[in-house]
């Protein structure tokens, strides 16, 4: 494959460091949400490798191949505007930040990553100036045709002057699940400075690291999640660029995930109390510690023989199972495991982007969410299972006519 699309570092994207050191390989896999059109396309779908490393100077856990962002980003089809557990997370998101900075009418809230514009709605009560910032051209369309403002471009350092004279500087500057998603951390976090008013907050949340090793997440890997992040990751991340953590918390959003409020060092002084503690708890958890990640590694490797003995058990006593959800998570997890349509027929989702469609690798059929009571399988495997109660609740119906549900992760559970 063309080192245009595909490349390898050799590197620490936070530290610079050669000491890289892999613990777990989920094998060639495709792009988690390169979904298809038509088994046409299945024989020329390429994969890549899709391994993890400790950096053993700094410790941030990372992906070592990169994949360009253009192949990953310029065309999306993942909306944040589609569940509702998401939406109250953003009600209460806004208003959290609003009360923080006191924000006032005359304020810019820029989003960077700011897909189809669901957050950035919800600060327009507060009577603020918002922006979004996103590469995906087709869901910089929808968020303008909603009309949220949006630079359809990706966000870095080389934008930031430009951002700052046409707009102005931001009281908010948020970056919600893409700090992750690039390659060059320092960067991104350097332009976020650059347009933040001196009394300014960057609000950034990522993935915890500490949830995906507790909760056995590894689902949660792709190619588009370059690093897993740690207080301590962060900390070291903003000392880079000349920011603090003003304050830091853990929200249950996307399996359990850190909110940072990062802000200039000479408004702020020193990282919080909080990041602090956060840091010594990581330690005391071996967070530290390449031990930690093999232990990883095994239970992976568990979890892998324990999904597929039940999936195998079922179809052995002719149970018919369905997949909810048609999430990136979800294809990490079917790829990885080998679970295939003999065995899961096919799954469902909200998404029009989805719906028609086959995921990668596995190439099981996406379809619409209605499927499920005019099959009625008699479980239903929810790949999306970070909204499992939000589902469930949902499908009370199917439930009520004595169907099943299977939560994967981190252990498979018959509901």
């Amino acid at each position: 494959m063309s080192s245009m699309v595909h490349h390898k570092r050799e590197t620490c994207r936070l530290c610079h460091s050669r000491n890289l050191r892999s613990f777990l390989s989920l094998g060639p896999t495709p792009l988690a949400n390169a979904f298809l059109k038509s088994p046409e396309e299945f024989d020329r779908e390429p994969a890549y490798p899709l391994d993890v490393c400790f950096c053993a100077d700094c410790t941030l856990v990372q992906l070592s191949d990169v994949i360009a962002p253009e192949v990953l980003f310029r065309h999306y089809n993942y909306v944040t505007g589609t569940s509702d557990a998401i939406a109250a997370h953003n009600i209460e998101y806004a208003a959290a930040m609003a009360s923080r900075l006191a924000l006032q009418s005359e304020d810019l809230v820029v989003e960077i990553a700011s897909n189809d514009g669901s957050l950035l709605k919800c600060f327009k009560p507060y009577g603020v100036r918002v922006l979004g910032v996103e590469p995906a051209t087709n869901i910089a369309a929808i968020a303008r045709e909603a009309g949220i403002a949006t630079v359809n471009q990706f966000f870095n350092a080389a934008l930031a002057p430009m951002l700052l004279r046409e707009y102005g500087p931001a009281r908010a500057v948020i970056g919600n699940n893409v700090l992750a998603h690039v390659d060059d951390p320092q960067d991104f976090l350097a332009g976020c400075k650059q347009i933040l008013a001196p009394d300014g907050l960057i609000s950034i949340e990522v993935p915890y690291l500490d949830d995906l090793l507790a909760r056995l997440e590894y689902d949660t890997i792709y190619h588009e999640h370059l690093s897993y992040f740690s207080v301590r990751a962060l900390m070291r991340l903003c000392e880079q660029v000349g920011l603090v953590i003003a304050g830091i918390e853990r929200v249950p959003v996307h399996g359990g995930s850190l909110r940072m409020l990062a802000g200039h060092r000479e408004y702020f002084g020193e990282h919080s109390s909080q990041a602090w503690l956060m840091v010594a708890e990581e330690a005391a958890r071996d967070l530290d510690q390449f031990a930690r990640y093999e232990r990883f590694a095994r239970d992976v490797a568990a979890h892998r023989r324990a999904l597929c003995d039940l999936m195998h058990s079922l179809r052995a006593y002719n149970k018919t199972v369905a997949g909810y959800g048609a999430p990136a998570k979800g294809n990490t997890l079917l790829n990885y495991c080998g679970i295939g349509t003999d065995l899961l027929p096919y799954t469902v989702d909200k998404s029009s982007l989805k719906v028609g469609r086959y995921t990668p690798g596995r190439h099981i059929p996406v379809l619409p969410v209605s499927t499920l009571l005019e099959r009625q399988p008699d479980y239903v495997l929810i790949l999306a299972w970070n909204f499992a109660a939000e589902i469930m609740a949902q499908q009370q119906a199917y439930h009520d006519r004595n169907g099943k549900f299977i939560i994967p992760l981190p252990a498979p559970q018959i509901l």
